[in-house]
């Protein structure tokens, strides 16, 4: 079977719970790969308004989920447009509020320490409530545990759980993980990945590997 088509809005069994997310993504600063999908009893057609926070045009970063992520309901990505300015003695942001309070303000003081895009890679399973921090890069092959709060980078194929989130340990050796990366199973075409499906769900290694090869 060649699996579901990565455009179907509603892939688990037509439930509204769960969307392949990309579907449902209008905005431009905001790209998903093919077949991430979001989980939520809520509504999760509404993802890129209610779990992506501050999310504001001109401050001009862009939040960017590869494929076959996992979301778990109340995953939320807090982007640059939260950051007040820190270099006085007051970090309350009177300029938004205009009637004069604008005068003067230094938009600088914001910029200057703004932390660019926030990345997450390839395979990364986020739990229930998990919350990711502005400029963040989350690498393939990643687990972020429920309500782990993540604010640094997070290396492939790591556990992070906390806050601040930290890293518990890697999910494999570091060979391993290096010919997981080179074998890149995430960007084979899609009729590939199920064909293969048993490797890619599998343990052994060298069968992935021919895989990859085949």
């Amino acid at each position: 079977m060649p699996g579901p088509c990565p455009d179907t809005h509603h892939p688990f069994n037509g439930e509204p719970h769960t969307v392949f997310l990309k579907n449902f993504i209008t905005r431009p600063t905001i790209e998903v790969g093919d077949y991430t999908y979001y989980n939520d009893l809520r509504d999760p057609r509404d993802f890129e308004n209610s779990n992506v926070r501050y999310l504001f045009d001109p401050v001009g970063d862009r939040l960017k989920i590869g494929r076959y992520c996992a979301l778990a309901q109340g995953t939320t990505f807090i982007m640059n447009g939260a950051n007040h300015a820190m270099t006085g003695f007051s970090t309350y942001p009177f300029h938004i509020f205009g009637e004069g309070w604008e005068d003067e303000f230094d938009i600088s003081t914001i910029f200057d320490h703004l932390r660019g895009d926030t990345i997450v890679e390839h395979d990364v399973w986020f739990g229930t409530n998990s919350t990711v921090m502005p400029g963040v890069t989350i690498c393939t092959g990643a687990i972020i545990g429920a309500h782990a709060v993540v604010a640094s980078d997070v290396p492939p194929f790591a556990v992070v759980v906390g806050n601040p989130g930290r890293v518990v340990k890697l999910r494999f050796d570091e060979e391993t993980i290096e010919r997981l990366l080179d074998i890149a199973w995430w960007d084979w075409p899609a009729d590939k990945v199920a064909r293969h499906l048993g490797a890619i769900r599998g343990a052994d290694l060298d069968l992935l590997e021919a895989a990859c090869r085949s």
